[in-house]
């Protein structure tokens, strides 16, 4: 009966029952628990004092009982993600990336909420943020059309009237590969810019990061991202030097003790958090920075507590997971069933090793202050069900790497 059951599946159906990646899937349930101890850890004051601006009720596991609901509801969705087949998600793309772009409008609407002086959720019964949803769609999106590129790049190359100055250009830009990188640029741009308007500088690193890598691992020429690079530098080094506000962000990165009262108060308890853990750290729970002292200890800046609680050694073991992470990840990009699959790992996994280096980064004062959460660790249910769901897109085509032979 069960040789029977099996030979009346599809092919698509007999792959996608796979099994999953164990290490990797081990490694993820790993990092989401001790995220959600660190938490409950990082949390418990502020929610007891009530510090912010969320009504706590004065109880100590506001923060870890509201993530541990988006975990168990994260952990199923990423299951249910898994069992699909993955392919069904290039007839998605299209309309994942207009939908993202939708709903990014939206935030600008009565129904966008704002906070700290960002425009960047969605409240429609339950808060979220679009940005969230676009990271994802674009490298959806860019990894569905540009698996597509080996087959483009047989076909005959268009023909150029030389003789017309227009012909020449358009002759020069196929050639150089401008025409093929046109629509990517676009959608790019539609999508940084509304961004930029929240504003929401993290998202920006983290489109950008999936988008160049699914680029990069798509074959486009190398040229075009050390151009990119240089305009993204200059952009940088513009905004830096001719905006008041960039200039006392980036002095205060610099020298924090010159504005303790303002942007440097957060940056230097931060470091007095980290230089209080020493090796070993002062234990579980322990920490001292986390009474009214560090702000967003249990959101963007869990890193320091952990550092504080844990110490050195228990911080640099929680950054070889994520290492072991990224590099199971980039493992199954190369070992991935077809193309599609090989970049849509590429994209999410250099989206989480973006955000995962650029918070570390910020946290210990290697990076300026960007408002850059740390995965399976900071507070926010949709970052971490939308992380969870990432996973299974993951596991998804990890099923199909050692596929089961059909009969």
């Amino acid at each position: 009966m069960r040789k029977k059951a099996k030979r009346d599946l599809t092919i698509e159906q007999q792959l996608a029952r796979g099994p999953l990646d164990l290490p990797y899937l081990a490694l993820v349930l790993l990092l989401t628990a001790i995220g959600l101890i660190m938490l409950l850890s990082a949390s418990y004051a502020s929610a007891y004092y009530n510090l912010d601006a969320v009504d706590t009720g004065g109880n100590p596991y506001y923060y870890f009982l509201g993530q541990l609901k988006f975990a168990i509801a994260g952990v199923v969705i990423m299951y249910v993600v898994s069992k699909f087949d993955y392919q069904r998600w290039r007839l998605l793309s299209v309309p994942a990336l207009a939908g993202s772009i939708f709903l990014l409008l939206l935030v600008f609407t009565p129904l966008g909420r704002s906070s700290n002086g960002a425009r960047r959720w969605l409240d429609i019964g339950f808060s979220f943020q679009p940005s969230e949803l676009a990271k994802v769609a674009v490298v959806l999106f860019f990894a569905a059309s540009l698996s597509k590129r080996k087959d483009q790049i047989k076909a005959p190359p268009k023909k150029w009237n030389r003789r017309t100055r227009r012909g020449r250009l358009g002759e020069f830009a196929e050639n150089i590969g401008l025409l093929e990188l046109i629509p990517y640029a676009l959608i790019l741009l539609v999508i940084l810019f509304l961004l930029y308007k929240q504003p929401h500088m993290s998202g920006m690193i983290l489109v950008c990061s999936g988008a160049a890598a699914v680029l990069f691992a798509s074959g486009i020429r190398l040229y075009w991202f050390v151009g990119g690079g240089s305009l993204v530098a200059a952009a940088l080094v513009f905004l830096i030097t001719q905006t008041e506000y960039m200039t006392a962000r980036i002095q205060s990165w610099l020298d924090p003790l010159s504005d303790l009262q303002g942007d440097g108060y957060q940056l230097w308890q931060s470091q007095i958090a980290i230089g209080s853990g020493g090796l070993l750290g002062l234990g579980l729970g322990n920490s001292r920075q986390k009474y009214m002292f560090l702000p967003e200890e249990h959101n963007d800046f869990v890193f320091a507590i952990v550092c504080e609680e844990l110490g050195l050694i228990g911080a640099c073991l929680i950054i070889v997971l994520f290492a072991l992470l990224i590099i199971r990840g980039y493992w199954l990009a190369l070992h991935a069933r077809d193309r599609f699959g090989s970049l849509l790992i590429v994209g999410i996994n250099t989206q989480l090793a973006a955000q995962v280096i650029c918070n570390i980064g910020v946290v210990t004062g290697a990076l300026p202050t960007t408002g850059i959460s740390l995965p399976f660790f900071s507070y926010g249910g949709t970052a971490l069900v939308v992380q969870l769901a990432e996973v299974g897109l993951i596991l998804a085509v990890s099923r199909q790497i050692v596929a089961p032979k059909v009969e």
